[in-house]
């Protein structure tokens, strides 16, 4: 374990770090993690627009429900496609306010200038007219996450190149007010970039396509690898891995966060219009199957803890077990501690793996429910997993999954609960 700790620290910290402060991934982390108030009350309102009955259902309340949620199918869909449904244009926002501020830049020309290219990108026109004008918009949820990223990202670098160098910079006088100012010297950055937008909006029209609608052609193969039990599996692992040795999940956020916030757009799509979902590897699928507790399906360790023999791993158990119920593991990991402890490398990494196995085949053959909302990373998986599911067998899988990571956890407690008395006792 020494060893493997010191390639670790030698070896992969160092990627690890540059992952979590390079730029642009920090950027669009911090842009997910920002619309966790949009994404609450979009789930909330997916929640209501699906009350859980079948044609054997008695219940009054239930049916009410049903028939309100019917009532208001118009309003609670045009939410949801407002909310959820328009995930790809919040994050470009997002992306180009938190890689504008960066680079110390005001970030109001970024962020005009890449919702401009986004609108022109991503959103195909139908018919243009003075009476109106009708447009598609499919591309503003989760499947326009790549172009949204795409786009902040190339608009917020280029609008600072040419600022940096003067571009076509008009010099006015001091007696002119800052803010006018500020507005000639973004005049020809801001010209060049939205010529590009046109120009790539000409091409891709040319083609009789748009830009996401390209790209998902070119990367379907990818994307759809993407949603594959290996690939869960894989970044399952890889996280866990990383957070034994002290590198946050937060690292790699960047790089899942498009994944499972696109799938759970996708999935929101598609249930507030009846169809299939075709997603399971979801941020909600992650929160509330995946990582019961927090990182290392915790809740199950603080059980075994607030029962332990041992003065310390109880203290720890007791100051635990509520911020572990609520999806914080850190107070254990860092308390017992679970990090860099080899006697828990092995269960650390395991239960949130097999609970991903478990959960992941339980949703491809059907017996439970696909996730389509996500109501707070701090939502216990007990009650996250019926909400995103609206699938009481979900619920049931997730007491199954804390009663695996028991047996898991169990025998490798015991061994350091041992260590701990015998040294309590000297």
């Amino acid at each position: 374990m020494d060893s493997l700790s010191q390639i670790v620290e030698s070896k992969l910290l160092p990627i690890a770090n540059k992952m979590s402060s390079q730029r642009h991934l920090k950027a669009i982390r911090d842009a997910f993690m920002s619309i966790m108030p949009i994404t609450l009350i979009g789930g909330i309102f997916a929640v209501i627009s699906s009350a859980p009955i079948t044609e054997n259902t008695t219940n009054g309340f239930l049916l009410a429900w049903a028939s309100f949620a019917d009532k208001n199918s118009l309003l609670l869909n045009w939410v949801n496609a407002l909310i959820l449904g328009a995930m790809s244009l919040y994050i470009c926002i997002g992306i180009a306010n938190f890689l504008s501020k960066h680079f110390k830049m005001d970030p109001f020309f970024p962020i005009m200038l890449s919702v401009c290219g986004f609108f022109m990108l991503v959103i195909a026109p139908i018919e243009l007219g003075w009476a109106g004008k009708t447009v598609e918009i499919s591309y503003i949820g989760g499947e326009g996450l790549i172009p949204a990223i795409l786009i902040s990202c190339l608009t917020v670098e280029a609008y600072h190149y040419m600022r940096e160098h003067n571009w076509g910079r008009i010099k006015l006088p001091d007696s002119v007010p800052a803010s006018l100012n500020e507005t000639f010297a973004s005049l020809c950055p801001g010209v060049c970039i939205i010529a590009t937008d046109i120009i790539l909006f000409a091409i891709f029209n040319a083609f009789n396509t748009t830009m996401p609608g390209f790209i998902y052609n070119v990367m379907a193969p990818t994307l759809n690898a993407a949603d594959s039990l290996p690939f869960a599996i894989i970044a399952t692992l890889l996280v866990h891995f990383f957070w034994f040795f002290g590198i946050h999940d937060a690292a790699f956020s960047g790089i899942l966060g498009p994944v499972r916030d696109g799938g759970l757009s996708l999935n929101a799509a598609a249930h507030a219009a009846g169809q299939t979902l075709p997603k399971i590897f979801t941020t909600p699928f992650w929160v509330y199957f995946v990582a019961i507790g927090g990182c290392g399906s915790c809740l199950a360790l603080a059980i075994l803890l607030v029962r332990s023999k041992s003065k310390q791993l109880n203290t720890v158990g007791k100051v635990g077990i509520i911020p572990s119920f609520f999806g914080i593991s850190e107070p254990l990991i860092f308390g017992i501690p679970l990090m860099l402890n080899p006697i828990f490398f092995v269960p650390f990494l395991l239960t949130s793996t097999v609970n991903c196995i478990i959960a992941y085949i339980s949703m491809s053959v059907g017996i439970v429910g696909k996730t389509f909302a996500m109501l707070s990373w701090q939502m216990p998986s007990v009650f996250g997993s019926f909400l995103s599911t609206m699938d009481i067998k979900a619920f049931i899988l997730v007491i199954i999954l804390i009663i695996i990571d028991l047996v898991m956890y169990y025998p490798f407690f015991k061994v350091y609960e041992k260590q701990l008395v015998a040294q309590e006792s000297e």
